[in-house]
């Protein structure tokens, strides 16, 4: 080769040929949600709701949405926050006559009656005794045994589920010459 030789032209090389495109896959269908059926919740169980003795109202000028005093088919009835039963005190309650009737209208589906019974600490100079009974709708449900001013308290615990009325009953239980008040400590209804 020379010096004025032209340089020998190279092919121009051709493209590999491309190899044909494959068909892309295709997704898979995404499945469409069948509606669902709201399933039908209940709500928890609510606790009960306590309607403490000392502050019910009185059903003359109540609501009627809850536990009542019926004020003109009672005895005497001392509502009261803070009371002494058997040297043990007590945040509230009621207090009556060694003799009384307490009519309670429940107005709502209740479940229970608790409280703490005995002769009240202002009796101190007493020489009676007194029975309770709690009574369910006429039916009773509970009753004590003979109690004095120097008798512990005893525990009340009546299911009142299916009842609408409560009646508390305190009669003389001995041959005392002296006034006695009852007391029913702590007295709690509770409803839902």
């Amino acid at each position: 080769m020379g010096w004025g030789a032209a340089p020998a032209a190279t092919a121009p090389t051709a493209a590999p040929p491309s190899a044909p495109a494959s068909p892309r896959p295709k997704p898979f269908p995404t499945p469409t949600p069948s509606p669902t059926r709201a399933r039908p919740t209940t709500p928890p169980p609510q606790p009960p709701q306590g309607f403490p003795l000392a502050g019910v109202g009185h059903s003359a000028v109540g609501r009627h949405t809850g536990p009542e005093l019926e004020t003109w088919r009672s005895s005497w009835v001392w509502q009261r926050w803070g009371l002494v039963v058997g040297g043990q005190r007590f945040g509230q309650g009621i207090t009556v006559h060694s003799r009384s009737t307490v009519e309670i209208t429940l107005n709502r589906q209740c479940t229970s009656f608790s409280a703490r019974a005995g002769v009240d600490g202002l009796s101190l100079l007493t020489d009676g005794t007194v029975r309770f009974s709690v009574y369910g709708d006429g039916q009773r449900l509970w009753r004590s045994g003979a109690l004095g001013y120097d008798d512990a308290p005893v525990p009340v615990q009546v299911p009142l589920a299916g009842r609408s009325t409560l009646r508390l009953v305190v009669e003389q239980a001995g041959q005392g010459h002296l006034p006695t008040l009852a007391s029913w400590a702590d007295a709690v209804i509770s409803c839902r």
